[in-house]
């Protein structure tokens, strides 16, 4: 029987996670540079209308419908075919519509999570073909795998709300878009406008209490439990991120704090609402200390990772998809598992291959798709685009009016 407070609640997390591509945009476009900033935010709005298409015509039903046991859906709800007025999520809490929408919303962010990787490089026409391939074939799989009864689900890996699903794949794709692209003419880039990230730093965190909470799909304790593990998380690893960095450069960062908050919300993605609130702090403390070692091994290997993808979130979700593995608890979740620390060796083994494997995937098949691309169309801007900046010599337009009135 429907729920109406669960109903409104899900709405309401639809809405901050439709958020968080905005709040991306903005975390991105501060930390480009000037003449690329609206480069790099069209990436993450055009998301906004592109994957909203492909997902109603095939996209949810080959995530949600049909498949069990597998690696794809079917079609049998392309074009939302037999999702109606009266059609219930499986949980009989919700409207499937809201499902959709909410599910949508995931599909939107995580094709935008890469763009920060590539940023200031790579052409619209090329990106576009990225988003629609990726999606079909990287992000879709692992959406059925996992949430959609398919062959993951079924040997009982689990991923609260994307450790797998959206930041491993997409942090390591980040990476091997990296090592295709190549470096920027110009690596020695600074940020353009730290407010900006300030802002979009905090839309993301705001959106997240959606992204974690609302992936339990109606209100419980768990979506009590999820919340506060959310915010607990990403306080602790703000904080050591802060530390670390402090005691080693003698000042304080915004930019790193905020980073730092970032890389705790991706770890505690697929831990929010399978772990013990005790464990949120431990999860938060080894985000701040093991994303931002990974920054620095990306600075030392001299991977142009413009915005750090894969250091925050490709190793924030294989962090936390390991750290579920270990402080899972059936007490906290009946419908989790027992982590390691819980008798459960073998969960703990089955989350680290689900998010190996996810991530290996993800970088080959990403690497040989940007090959295949660049046949049709050059992935890389020239030399002079990349001197002038995407604004003006791809899109035509400039962030800021520096002439007078």
């Amino acid at each position: 029987m429907l729920e109406t407070g669960s109903t409104g609640f899900m709405l309401l997390a639809t809405s901050l996670v439709m958020l968080m591509t905005p709040g991306l945009a903005f975390f991105y476009g501060g930390l480009a540079t000037k003449r690329n900033i609206l480069g790099i935010m069209i990436q993450s709005f055009v998301s906004l209308g592109w994957t909203t298409v492909l997902w109603i015509v095939f996209g949810y039903s080959l995530c949600f419908s049909g498949g069990e046991g597998g690696i794809f859906g079917n079609f049998d709800k392309a074009f939302l075919m037999g999702v109606g007025m009266d059609s219930m999520y499986s949980n009989g809490k919700i409207p499937e519509f809201v499902f959709v929408a909410y599910q949508m919303m995931f599909a939107i962010i995580t094709p935008a999570l890469i763009t920060g990787a590539f940023a200031n490089r790579v052409s619209f026409k090329a990106y576009m073909i990225f988003l629609t391939v990726w999606q079909i074939l990287v992000y879709y799989p692992f959406v059925h795998m996992i949430w959609g009864g398919g062959l993951l689900a079924q040997w009982g890996v689990l991923d609260f709300a994307g450790g797998i699903v959206v930041h491993a794949t997409a942090g390591f794709a980040a990476l091997a878009s990296v090592f295709y692209v190549g470096a920027r003419v110009d690596k020695n880039s600074t940020p353009n406008s730290i407010p900006l990230v300030a802002i979009g730093s905090g839309l993301l965190w705001f959106g997240w209490y959606g992204f974690n909470a609302g992936s339990e799909v109606c209100v419980d304790n768990i979506t009590t439990l999820a919340f506060l593990n959310t915010d607990i998380a990403a306080s602790f690893a703000t904080m050591s991120w802060l530390a670390i960095e402090w005691s080693r450069e003698r000042k304080p960062k915004l930019v790193g704090l905020l980073t730092g908050g970032i890389a705790g919300l991706a770890t505690i993605t697929p831990c929010a609402g399978f772990v013990p609130v005790w464990a949120s702090p431990i999860i938060g403390i080894s985000a701040g200390i093991v994303c931002y070692l990974a920054v620095q091994l990306k600075n030392k290997m001299k991977w142009d990772d413009a915005l750090d993808v894969w250091g925050v979130h490709g190793i924030g979700g294989v962090l936390g998809t390991i750290l579920l593995g270990v402080f899972a608890s059936k007490a906290i979740n009946a419908s989790g598992a027992d982590g390691l620390i819980n008798g459960d060796s073998s969960f703990f083994v089955k989350e680290i291959v689900a998010v190996v494997a996810a991530s290996v995937y993800a970088f080959i098949f990403t690497y040989i798709m940007l090959i295949i691309i660049n046949w049709i169309t050059p992935v890389k801007v020239g030399d002079e685009i990349q001197a002038l900046g995407l604004d003006a010599g791809l899109h035509g337009e400039k962030a800021y009016d520096e002439g007078v009135l």
